[in-house]
């Protein structure tokens, strides 16, 4: 019998694309301050604030904003935190407590102002204060611009409550519509659109929505590469590329990571293609298009550098992992998490 370990190989997919990895120099001092602000809430458990303090969003935001002030920069980690914690609340309920939660915080970004009732899921005061912050410095089209895509990406986090509450597997196809919008990448662009008046006709242009769809399409398939093998360990899978493709293609591991690998690498060449086809809509409007494009192409690299510098997927052996492409393959274990979070009043 054959006793050596099993290892994930993990195909290197963004060694060829053209934006270098920056980081914002704003970092450590904003993390600082939004990692205590953060703990203020009490949103978790010891627990599981110590594993939510490894994955290092602060990290994530100056890489994903490289040039962003500071006060940017913070809103950026701000919404980082408001995503992952939405996440880690959801996604071990039903489908109608999922949808109170997503009311509330719609309801907290509706009316940032209005203080949330006592004893309310703590959710609501993250999304408000997030958004009580960022509205100061953000532009009305970039609001009106991250409202709408918000909206799109809280309301896909309902219907994957209900595809886990139902069981339901998804075809690659149906994986891949809902997956666009749950992985959040569209409202995370505010960041970068923070101060430009960019018309609804440049954000909206088929173009211009495709190139944002190339990027959100990146960040998934990256997102579940890594994550791979910490949800099959955990029985979590059926929400992940790999797996999906392993079940509709028929492949083993391996091959479905190299099937992902090729995608990847494809939508890549759709993006730097897409550029090309970019209007003009006159000087002053094209540099700030530019700028958005250069801003929404760095979160690809972003996404892909910060998941090997922090604990999120791979504990401390993140850059071991990443010289390597080798991860040893985690045995199933039982998991329940609902013990870890604390309903904190947000009084």
């Amino acid at each position: 019998m054959d006793a050596r370990p099993k290892t994930i190989y993990l195909p290197d997919t963004m060694v060829n694309w053209p934006w270098p990895r920056t980081i914002n120099p704003h970092y450590e001092d904003v993390k600082a301050e939004v990692d205590a602000s953060f703990r203020d809430f009490k949103a978790l458990s010891p627990e599981l604030q110590e594993a939510f303090d490894k994955c290092d969003n602060a990290r994530l935001s100056a890489l994903a904003y490289p040039n962003a002030p500071r006060e940017h920069l913070r809103s950026g980690c701000d919404l980082l935190n408001l995503f992952f914690i939405v996440d880690e609340y959801t996604d071990i309920e039903n489908e109608a407590v999922t949808k109170e939660m997503v009311d509330i915080v719609l309801d907290a970004l509706h009316d940032p102002h209005k203080m949330r009732p006592e004893g309310e899921c703590i959710l609501g005061e993250i999304a408000r204060q997030f958004w009580a912050r960022a509205i100061q410095s953000a532009s009305l089209p970039a609001q009106r611009h991250f409202r709408e895509t918000f909206n799109e990406y809280i309301n896909s986090v309902i219907v994957e409550a209900l595809d886990r509450e139902q069981g339901r597997e998804r075809s690659l196809d149906d994986y891949l519509k809902l997956r666009r919008k749950t992985i959040g990448a569209k409202p995370c662009f505010l960041i970068i659109e923070m101060e430009m008046d960019l018309p609804d006709e440049v954000f909206y242009h088929p173009v211009i929505m495709d190139l944002a769809d190339c990027i959100a399409e990146l960040m998934i398939i990256d997102n579940d590469m890594m994550s791979y093998n910490k949800e099959q360990a955990a029985g979590h899978e059926s929400h992940n590329l790999i797996n999906i493709v392993m079940l509709e293609l028929n492949l083993d591991r391996g091959s479905a990571m190299a099937w992902a690998a090729h995608y990847h690498a494809e939508v890549q060449k759709r993006f730097i293609g897409g550029l090309a086809k970019v209007p003009s809509w006159g000087p002053s409007i094209d540099v700030l298009v530019k700028e958005y494009l250069i801003g929404i192409a760095n979160w690809a690299l972003a996404n892909y550098s910060w998941s090997y510098e922090t604990q999120r997927y791979f504990a401390t052996k993140g850059p071991e992992i990443q010289h390597t492409r080798l991860i040893p393959l985690l045995p199933k274990v039982s998991a329940g998490r609902s013990q870890l979070l604390c309903a904190a009043p947000s009084a």
